[in-house]
């Protein structure tokens, strides 16, 4: 929680992680993984995703003990290491993206199984009614948000212990290199398939980093960068596995979502489902109010550095980024407006919201490379240049692999998301009578909109179908 001077405890650093990160994104993993593959498959990829994001936990680790002096790290890292124009893009992208998935949490929680007039009014009334609630404090809302994922671990923690208590060896064996009756296909495919859904169900890694500002020691946000992302993993990993042992892997794979609620009304009844059902509605709320959180943090920290027009750098008397705060729920609800008139909704924001997320990590572990190769801050301690330089290499590694697996298309998608933006980046410019763009970024912006224009070609001609 927050302490006397209004900063943020370690605990509540480490519930920001959490809270990010357990979403409804974990509720579905049995079945979207034995769809995809069996424990063998799965046991791979969470090894790839693991490491791969174990490695880019470690870079904001790294960063916010050799960079103290950079506040709301996903983007003023990106800033500092490849100018401002990167700096705009990785916060416009990771912002977007985070409203967008809080217009998926809002359609899992609310549309059922699709949306309508009444579900859209619902929903825009929740928006509204966690806007009122944080412009009345980040604080409170942060301690609003540790009771919350206390809340939503217990039913997580009960349906594991039930899994371990009825495992069943042989049928967690006859699952292991593919069950029967699922279509055959390479190991490579089966990995493949489950890579975006364990970059969704990582998003939230940096909550801590975000509010860097508000942090009471600064070692603490690496801490509970590390210490939340072990604990979510090894909860992952678990909920993925354990239903292999409980029911045949065909059974998993035709579970309608949230699956882990049809894993445990397998294993005792129809209470099991409900039980579940509750605890994904309180996942999803703190999700919601964490990612609330988020946005307003990320478009207020980008207007303080001047990435952004100043408009949204003012506070209200409660120390809350209030326009921003204004800008994200009105750009959410009009997002929900929106999926009336589509019917693709659902899976085209769970995708983006996963991509768009991939360019802020990519620019993160590209400067963690960068400074461990100029020795910026490591003037005291030399030796630990070598391992961080390896270790930043891995995650943009991994990130430009996950951009690999996403596909072409949804690359093109994000550049037509990326480009309309740059508005925002003229407005800022100007207010500061500031030269538009260097010559780099010149050619990152024409790279940015040829792709851009080539995305929306796509989906004006259906080649593209999101």
């Amino acid at each position: 929680m927050a302490t006397k001077d209004g900063k943020l405890s370690l605990n509540a650093l480490i519930a920001m992680v959490v809270g990010s990160m357990v979403g409804a994104g974990i509720f579905n993993l049995p079945g979207r993984f034995g769809a995809a593959t069996g424990p063998f498959g799965a046991i791979i990829a969470w090894a790839i995703a693991g490491t791969g994001m174990y490695m880019l936990a470690r870079v904001f680790q790294t960063l916010a003990a050799k960079r103290p002096d950079i506040d709301s790290g996903v983007f003023a890292y990106a800033k500092a290491g490849f100018g401002d124009y990167m700096g705009f893009l990785s916060a416009f992208g990771y912002w977007l993206g985070s409203c967008l998935g809080n217009v998926f949490y809002w359609v899992l929680m609310i549309f059922g199984d699709g949306s309508s007039v009444i579900a859209i009014i619902v929903s825009l009334c929740g928006i509204w009614a966690f806007h009122f609630l944080i412009l009345r404090g980040v604080q409170q809302a942060a301690f609003i948000n540790t009771i919350v994922t206390i809340a939503k671990l217990v039913p997580l923690f009960v349906a594991l212990l039930i899994m371990i208590f009825v495992f069943n060896y042989q049928q967690f064996a006859e699952n292991f290199f593919g069950g029967v009756g699922m279509p055959e296909k390479s190991l490579v495919n089966q990995v493949r398939d489950t890579m975006l859904i364990t970059v969704f169900v990582f998003l939230g890694i940096e909550g801590a980093s975000v509010y860097s500002r508000f942090a009471k020691k600064r070692a603490d946000v690496g801490t509970a960068t590390i210490l939340g992302f072990l604990g979510v993993t090894g909860l992952m990993v678990a909920i993925t596995l354990l239903p292999y042992a409980a029911m045949p892997q065909a059974t998993m794979a035709g579970l309608q979502q949230p699956s882990l609620a049809g894993v445990l009304e397998e294993i005792v009844g129809h209470w099991g489902a409900v039980f579940i059902s509750i605890g994904v509605l309180i996942s999803v709320l703190g999700a919601y109010l964490a990612w609330s959180l988020i946005c307003a943090e990320v478009l207020f920290a980008a207007a303080k550095s001047k990435d952004m027009p100043r408009l949204f750098a003012a506070e209200n008397a409660n120390g809350v980024p209030a326009n921003a705060l204004w800008l994200t729920n009105i750009v959410v609800s009009l997002f929900v407006i929106s999926t009336y008139f589509s019917q693709d909704a659902f899976n085209f924001m769970l995708d983006m919201t996963s991509v768009t997320a991939l360019l802020p990590y990519l620019l993160v572990a590209g400067y963690g490379v960068l400074i461990a190769q100029r020795g910026e801050g490591y003037e005291a301690t030399p030796g630990e240049r070598t391992g961080d330089l390896i270790v930043a290499a891995i995650a943009a590694l991994y990130t430009l692999v996950m951009f690999v697996a996403a596909g072409l298309q949804y690359v093109l998608l994000l550049a037509v998301l990326l480009v309309p933006g740059t508005i925002l980046y003229f407005w800022a410019r100007r207010e500061q009578k500031l030269r538009l763009f260097s010559p780099a970024e010149l050619i990152v912006f024409a790279v940015a909109l040829v792709a851009g224009l080539a995305g929306a070609w796509g989906l004006i001609s259906g080649a593209i179908v999101p």
